[in-house]
């Protein structure tokens, strides 16, 4: 029979509450995560302390308008919550407007064939390189936008 001389063990180190939430919290970012939390919480907090008796002001025509190219916006850039609070807090219809309503709403065109950038995209495209000489309604034209995620580079390209 053998027997073993037991090795004298090394104390655990206890990590703290502080170290604990840090390494959470590093974890949580790097997962890409952490900001979704965050804008849930937001969102459901907002949605329990809303007032659902309390009447929301009509939209105007232009109020509608102006949400909805926010809400294209926020959605095409995965700002799902924010998007949401908007829809609840401003009244916004729930299902968005069709595009080509928005398109001929602000009395204008898109040359591109590619509709999935957002139309204020285009608007901004065209206040940073139109010309005092060009037409007021071809403002949705090409965009330079250029996505952060590559892969949507890559789809637009296979789509085209």
């Amino acid at each position: 029979m053998r027997t073993f001389a037991a090795r004298p063990r090394r104390p655990l180190k206890m990590a703290t509450v502080a170290e604990l939430k840090a390494v959470l919290k590093d974890t949580l970012e790097k997962r890409g995560v952490l900001g979704h939390l965050k804008a849930r919480i937001r969102a459901e907090v907002f949605s329990a302390l809303d007032d659902d008796h309390e009447p929301r002001p009509t939209l105007s025509h232009e109020n509608l308008l102006i949400n909805e190219l926010i809400r294209e916006y926020l959605e095409f850039n995965k700002y799902k919550y924010t998007a949401s609070v908007l829809t609840a807090e401003s009244g916004q219809p729930a299902v968005p407007l069709d595009r080509q309503f928005l398109v001929r709403e602000l009395n204008a065109f898109e040359e591109s064939k590619d509709n999935k950038i957002p139309l204020l995209y285009g608007i901004l495209a065209h206040f940073l390189h139109g010309t005092k000489d060009s037409v007021p309604n071809t403002f949705l034209k090409e965009s330079s936008f250029q996505p952060s995620n590559p892969n949507l580079v890559r789809q637009k390209k296979a789509d085209g």
